[in-house]
């Protein structure tokens, strides 16, 4: 699902993201980065990710203003471990995400 919250495109993301999943993701991440100056993606329903996910969003930060709103646990921790949360904007709500400068 994809739509707008302030003055963000939000894509919503539920599942699993490595290697054989990421595309449909990946692609919509790049559309929103092209046609949008703030993307946020709500992780909220992403069950697993792994560097696949990460390539992605660290590509997508590169485009765009990239933000991560409400990430699962495992998510949070990826982000922590490879220290990609010091790169990205990571909030705990979609409106925070939008919201933040």
């Amino acid at each position: 699902m994809q739509y707008a919250c302030q003055d963000a495109w939000v894509v919503s993301a539920r599942g699993s993201y490595d290697l054989h999943t990421i595309t449909p993701l990946a692609k919509a991440l790049d559309t929103a980065a092209k046609a949008h100056r703030k993307v946020v993606l709500d992780a909220s329903g992403i069950t697993f990710g792994d560097s696949t996910l990460l390539n992605v969003l660290i590509l997508t930060h590169h485009e765009t203003d990239l933000r991560v709103a409400a990430p699962t646990r495992q998510i949070r921790r990826l982000l922590e471990i490879t220290g990609v949360d010091t790169i990205l904007k990571v909030r705990a709500t979609v409106a925070e995400a939008a919201a933040c400068s």
